[in-house]
């Protein structure tokens, strides 16, 4: 097969999955998002980037999402989408990226398949922001609707300092995106689900942050997954639409649990580190696997 990786170029995630093809034998390109262009006309439809020509290739791995003007990101995504309706294999799919990378539009998602969700308000206006601070509890988590690894966070329960916040964001024509804060245990769970089954997790600790990211220092530990957890995250990769994903699970220190998270370009290196499992393997396999089944001619 050809593949495309659409990543940074220094990315190790770039170099794990171009490890894993070629040990599969098969050809594979980094490219960014940026260099991509398309050609309509004369009959034809055409994507093309300027270090490889036309790109004719038989799956697309998506591996980042750049920050971008709204146009270029509604471009992005019909070109992902305009891949897939000529056969090209795109992981994950235009519509699932869409979704995952769109926090509102995830949560509701995840309550209508009856996953439980930590109460969320999402608003344009300071004035309304301050209302649903009250309402939920005068303590929560403020992100930004697109984002992920914990950048943007922060967590809000003065109402003084509530209303600054909310008043700079309302300035900059943010979406404000509230959440009640989760009182934790220092932990969260990640589950990493491909194809419809659960790959393996792990324990993401920091003691010392809310945020339990491990690119915010979390240290990664291994973990028996419960069924509880394996059929939520399940649920909510097939409510966001994806084949490859990484579903955040978070406890309350008075038991309740909630899912916090989708991401629909999950990482995977300290996953890697501490269970053992080869994702980007799996990955490839799973892109042969779906490349033998017969498609029935262009969706």
């Amino acid at each position: 097969m050809r593949l495309a990786i659409l990543s940074n170029p220094d990315s190790w995630y770039r170099r794990d999955l171009e490890r894993a093809a070629h040990e599969r034998g098969h050809t594979v390109m980094g490219l960014p998002f940026a260099g991509l262009a398309t050609w309509v006309g004369n009959g034809t439809e055409a994507v093309s980037h300027p270090e490889h020509g036309s790109l004719e290739v038989d799956a697309v791995l998506v591996r980042t999402m750049p920050p971008g003007s709204l146009e270029q990101v509604v471009f992005r995504m019909n070109l992902l989408a305009r891949l897939e309706q000529r056969g090209v294999q795109v992981v994950n799919p235009a519509k699932s990226v869409e979704c995952a990378v769109d926090k509102y539009l995830t949560t509701a998602r995840l309550q209508q398949a009856g996953l439980p969700v930590p109460p969320t308000a999402v608003c344009e206006t300071a004035e309304a922001a301050l209302a649903a601070f009250d309402q939920l509890g005068g303590d929560v988590v403020v992100k930004p609707l697109f984002g992920s690894e914990g950048r943007g966070i922060v967590r809000v329960s003065d109402p003084d300092l509530a209303v600054r916040v909310f008043r700079t964001l309302e300035r900059l024509q943010a979406l404000l995106y509230l959440q009640q804060f989760v009182p934790h245990a220092g932990y969260d769970v990640r589950v990493l689900v491909l194809d419809g089954r659960v790959l393996g997790g792990m324990r993401r600790c920091n003691p010392e942050d809310f945020r339990t990211n491990v690119s915010r220092s979390a240290r990664a530990e291994p973990v028996d997954l419960t069924e509880e957890q394996c059929d939520w995250a399940l649920r909510a990769t097939a409510a966001v639409g994806a084949r490859i994903a990484g579903v955040d699970l978070l406890y309350d220190q008075g038991g309740p649990g909630y899912v916090i998270e989708v991401n629909g370009v999950p990482g995977w290196q300290a996953l890697r580190r501490v269970t053992g499992i080869d994702v980007a393997a799996e990955l490839v396999l799973s892109l042969e696997r779906h490349a033998e089944q017969p498609t029935g001619g262009a969706r």
